[in-house]
């Protein structure tokens, strides 16, 4: 959502107007999370914080009531642990969580031994929009065994109801029923095909797996990543495999973008 920093929004107007959209759609927070792709978005940590403040400058000014915290997108890369240890690499709102986004096209050889390096260094992946990677086919035990190892999985809203595809349709509710989804995130872009949408992802949870968990994909667990809380002290998963009531309104708490 941040304006120009990289392949999101390219400009304030289109930056604020997103943040209505998102704060419409009820969400309280979004963690501003631009993609560090060395030689591509090589952005850091002092820098997004300084796009943040400034950008939190102009939602005041706007009297957008939406709340911003640091985060960042991170493409598997040499001195990973070192990056998060300095801060060079921001984690999302400066706890042990961090996103932590797989190439889209090629399974990279190294990343669940790098995931497992990093848990041990108490640092909790995030692996973004696995459904929506063209490898998934060929390499869903890899993503089963890292969510085993103690890995997050975030899914993002818009793939739960298609608005990917089929394919990443059916791998969103595959890893849903499965018990492997901990998040869900908007993984906002723009204002046409990446809109900062979450409720239909959220409502359309609610239907396949109850309303508690819903709320814990987009409160209860993005809460605890604001408060720094252990993965062991957050809300359990939920029931998985079978239909639940309809959903009543839930309130929404985070985005990610």
């Amino acid at each position: 959502m941040l304006p120009g920093i990289d392949d999101g929004a390219p400009d304030l107007d289109t930056a604020l107007q997103m943040a209505r959209v998102a704060v419409a759609d009820g969400i309280e927070v979004t963690a501003c999370t631009p993609h560090i792709t060395p030689g591509v978005y090589d952005n850091d940590g002092p820098g997004i914080a300084a796009a943040i403040e400034a950008f939190r400058t102009e939602l005041d000014r706007a009297g957008i009531p939406l709340g911003l915290v640091i985060g960042a997108d991170v493409h598997l890369a040499p001195g990973l642990g070192i990056g998060l240890r300095s801060g060079r690499v921001p984690s999302l709102a400066g706890s042990r969580y961090f996103l932590f986004e797989p190439p889209h096209h090629v399974a990279p050889p190294m990343m669940e031994q790098v995931a497992a390096e990093l848990l041990g260094q108490g640092y909790v992946p995030v692996l973004t929009h696995p459904e929506r990677l063209s490898w998934i086919e060929d390499h869903y035990p890899t993503i089963v065994r890292m969510a085993d190892a103690g890995a997050w999985m975030q899914l993002t809203a818009g793939s739960v109801v298609g608005r990917f595809g089929k394919r990443p349709r059916y791998w969103a509710e595959r890893m849903l029923d499965e018990g492997l989804v901990h998040l869900l995130a908007t993984d906002a872009h723009n204002l046409r095909n990446r809109s900062p949408l979450l409720s239909e992802g959220r409502d359309a949870v609610a239907e396949r797996l109850g309303e508690p968990e819903a709320i814990a994909m987009v409160r209860t667990r993005p809460q605890g990543i604001l408060d720094d809380r252990p993965p062991a002290q957050l809300a359990p998963k939920g029931p998985v495999g079978k239909k639940a009531r309809p959903a009543r309104l839930i309130r929404r708490l985070f985005q990610v973008s």
